[in-house]
């Protein structure tokens, strides 16, 4: 999708902040984040990784910086593979209007040498949100490839599918009960905005999008019936 397209869309719905977080990959925020400076958007940058697991996990920062240091571990973590373009299709990297920069050569779309536990302790470390994603999915979810949340890991929050209610996630999937849920729109194109979590924050920052997730301090998140 091209970034102007991104911020237009997101804008017209009436989102106020959006991540974006290609899959293995962080190349295309900048550009994304330059194109919404003039709109009334944040954009969080951020990473759909992929553990050796084959489980999606979300991975949010405040600063580019953030992101470039995750994205050096997964370059480094991503089998030595050039992509296919005839098989997989291109992957672009674009600057803020759209136009092609480049390509990226290395394949994307495959699982990272990070366990899910060693990828959770990377994006502790660079103080990102953490958040296994479509985890009622059979396709990369957490419940379907580990059969558990780790007890173990102070995870952020969980994210459930847009196909399904919060209420049928729960009855449905009661391991997930006890986390922070949110429901996002796992937008691949733009009809695909959801907008369904709503949250209460003094600023667009991570750390106040924890305290929300965790209902302190005045912060707070309900996530809105899209089914």
């Amino acid at each position: 999708m091209i970034p102007p397209l991104i911020v237009r869309e997101a804008v017209n719905k009436g989102i106020q902040i959006i991540a974006i977080t290609d899959h293995n990959a962080s190349e295309n925020v900048a550009a994304v984040m330059q194109a919404a400076e003039d709109e009334d958007l944040v954009v969080l940058p951020g990473m759909e990784l992929q553990t050796e697991e084959e489980v999606h996990v979300l991975c949010l920062f405040d600063t580019l910086d953030q992101l470039s240091a995750l994205q050096s571990v997964v370059d480094s973590a991503l089998p030595d593979i050039k992509n296919n373009v005839d098989f997989f299709g291109e992957q672009f990297i674009v600057d803020h209007t759209g136009e092609f920069v480049r390509r990226k050569e290395q394949l994307l779309i495959t699982s990272t040498r990070l366990s899910f536990e060693e990828a959770f302790a990377v994006v502790k470390d660079l103080e990102g949100l953490f958040i296994p994603a479509h985890v009622n999915r059979q396709a990369f979810g957490l419940i379907y490839h580990l059969g558990f949340v780790p007890p173990d890991l102070p995870i952020d929050a969980l994210e459930i599918s847009r196909h399904i209610s919060l209420k049928d996630a729960l009855r449905e999937y009661p391991q997930i009960s006890g986390f922070p849920l949110i429901q996002s729109g796992d937008v691949h194109y733009l009809d695909d905005f959801l907008g369904a979590n709503q949250f209460t924050l003094q600023e667009p920052t991570i750390p106040e999008i924890k305290l929300a997730l965790s209902n302190q301090n005045g912060r707070s998140l309900a996530v809105l019936d899209r089914n």
